[in-house]
């Protein structure tokens, strides 16, 4: 049965130093660090590399993040996976977890995370399936 977790998160993104390649193709790398609270109550670290357009407005990234929390009373990690576009201001989002990703007690959850930001503030709503225990 799917279920829904609400709450917030703090993020810092940091500037990390870029490869040959990133650096010819024009590429962002950032880390990732956040913390959750609310129904999803721990923390998160994570890479992001981005590309802005030639348009003002206009970017991407991709983004892989583990998640190490306590979920409905349930303690493990579980891996993220992001992928946005902004489309001259106009932006989507999608960010869903890497299936089989899951370890102790979050084994074999799966779900999507949306993200709203609201006065600078960070929301997450998570839509997510998690396994009875056994």
């Amino acid at each position: 049965m799917t279920a829904i977790a609400k709450g917030q998160f703090t993020v810092s993104l940091k500037p990390q130093a870029l490869s040959e390649v990133a650096v010819a193709t024009d590429l962002g790398r950032l880390s990732i660090d956040k913390v959750f609270s609310g129904d999803l109550d721990g923390s998160s670290r994570g890479e992001m590399l981005s590309v802005m357009g030639a348009v003002k407005g206009s970017a991407g990234y991709v983004a892989m993040e583990r998640v190490t929390a306590t979920l409905q009373g349930r303690s493990g990690s579980f891996a993220l996976q992001h992928s946005g576009t902004m489309d001259r201001g106009t932006p989507s989002l999608s960010i869903s977890v890497v299936p089989d990703s899951g370890t102790d007690g979050l084994t074999g959850i799966s779900g999507r995370m949306q993200i709203d930001i609201t006065d600078g503030q960070h929301f997450y709503t998570f839509e997510y399936v998690l396994p009875a225990t056994p």
